[in-house]
């Protein structure tokens, strides 16, 4: 349907840290989250009280959506130096110990941590979740499984998380890993069409697994709130530039399904277990990997494959108005992701005598001050 006019919305989570210590709040954030909630109304809660979540409202304008997610940045690093606390935008938090955070009150939340018990103690991660408007909702499921081999390569874009619980970890998306330890979550289900995935839902509601479909935590999936596929592959942005990208290649990948039914309508278990190959690639190595291409039965690296998502959304960008949003994919992969500078920050002030934790301080530190809005537009 190209009339349809694609509406996004972007939902962005934010750690909190000690200005001094750079790990987890001495003193109580009550103070924090009372005065958000009067200076920024759509901002919420998160699973724990040193996280805090923001969202931009439905939109088709990128340069829109940029205005708001700065302002809510800023205003959120404003009132954080006002109780002594840092903001900052990352997959995982370099220092602080999950066994020190304190989870936020409400039912939802008291139901999950006694359903998922220590695990979700654990889940000292924040992310990254995009919603776009489908013409027809009724078909979210058959794009959710169509969309499955451009995830990886989405993902790789956002790595933000290579620290956990103050040490390395080797990848550049540990948040993943944590993540996973949750039930219904990675990779969607192959659902083969609308009925399937309703009739899974609605067993797993009656087996008392759920209480309704927004308890499937997978990458994508089809919104109970709205008309949207939502996207929640994504590391937290440190870079709103990224978080822009991100968000309209998403927008324009959703168009592209949609304008060409029969894009992947032919994935299989084979597929589905490549996909999940590449984000395991994504999750270890960033733009670094190498992503296996299913039709040529071989490895591209990660810019081949970049570019060749790249070309099937050009009309898309153009149509959308966003090509400066998504030609930004590839200075991620110049530049680097924030995973890259954060691992580069922390060697540069290993290799300058500091210690392993005043090293972890300077990437917090970088964390912030880039999360504060730094980089805003599109290059």
């Amino acid at each position: 349907m190209s009339g349809h006019n694609y509406r996004f919305g972007i939902e962005e989570e934010y750690f909190l840290a000690d200005a001094e210590t750079r790990g987890t709040p001495r003193r109580s954030v009550k103070p924090f989250h009372a005065e958000v909630g009067e200076r920024l109304p759509e901002a919420g809660r998160e699973l724990l009280q040193c996280q805090v979540e923001v969202c931009t409202p439905p939109s088709t304008d990128f340069a829109q959506a940029r205005g708001v997610l700065a302002r809510q940045r800023a205003t959120l690093a404003e009132i954080g130096a006002r109780h002594e606390l840092l903001v900052f935008a990352a997959g995982t938090h370099p220092i602080a110990d999950w066994s020190r955070q304190l989870p936020t009150k409400g039912d939802r939340y008291r139901g999950i941590l006694r359903d998922v018990g220590l695990a979700g103690r654990r889940s000292l991660i924040c992310g990254m979740h995009v919603h776009v408007e489908v013409p027809d909702p009724a078909a979210r499921v058959d794009l959710m499984r169509r969309l499955l081999p451009f995830q990886p390569v989405l993902f790789a874009l956002s790595v933000s998380s290579p620290f956990w619980q103050g040490k390395p970890t080797g990848l550049t998306a540990y948040r993943l890993s944590a993540f996973g330890e949750l039930p219904r979550t990675g990779l969607p289900e192959l659902f083969m069409n609308n009925s399937a995935y309703e009739r899974y839902v609605r067993i797993m509601t009656r087996a008392g697994s759920i209480q309704d479909a927004s308890f499937l935590w997978w990458s994508l999936r089809p919104s109970i709130k709205f008309p949207t596929l939502e996207l929640r592959i994504a590391d937290s942005c440190t870079r709103l530039a990224d978080a822009l990208t991100i968000a309209a290649v998403f927008r324009c990948l959703v168009r592209l399904a949609v304008r060409r039914p029969e894009l992947n309508a032919g994935l299989d278990g084979v597929s589905r277990a490549l996909a999940a190959e590449n984000l395991w690639r994504a999750q270890r190595s960033g733009t670094g990997a190498e992503m296996i291409d299913e039709a040529r039965e071989e490895a591209l690296a990660y810019a081949e494959a970049l570019d060749g998502m790249l070309a099937l959304i050009a009309e898309d960008a153009e149509a959308l108005g966003c090509v400066a949003e998504v030609a930004n994919a590839r200075r991620i992969v110049r530049e680097g992701t924030s995973a890259d500078r954060q691992i580069a920050a922390f060697e540069a002030a290993r290799d300058s005598g500091l210690t392993n934790r005043q090293a972890l301080d300077a990437v917090v530190d970088w964390l912030a001050a880039t999360s504060r809005g730094a980089q805003a537009g599109p290059g």
